[in-house]
């Protein structure tokens, strides 16, 4: 599993995020190679409404036990991605 750590624009005003806006994302991608993993989160970010994605950092996360029990990980495993967005960086 990847997580990215991310920055993107919201291309229109969307609940607490106005058009323009900066947003911080963290994304986890389950997949095997860490090209495909980046361009599947930039996709995703990319539906949710969100334009000039932009990756600042990438890390691969062998997964044990206990990160089995975080709610995004969990998430992540059984629907391929998570994605968590900020209201602040």
């Amino acid at each position: 599993m990847y997580l990215f750590s991310i920055n993107a624009t919201s291309a229109k005003d969307q609940g607490e995020f106005k058009q323009g806006e900066e947003c911080p994302f963290i994304a986890y991608i389950n997949f095997v190679d860490l090209f495909g993993a980046e361009q599947l989160a930039t996709l995703y970010v990319m539906k949710e409404g969100f334009r000039d994605v932009k990756i600042v950092k990438r890390k691969f996360l062998k997964l044990d036990q206990t990160h089995r029990k975080d709610p995004q990980i969990s998430e992540a495993l059984n629907k391929g991605y998570c994605l968590q967005v900020f209201s602040s960086h």
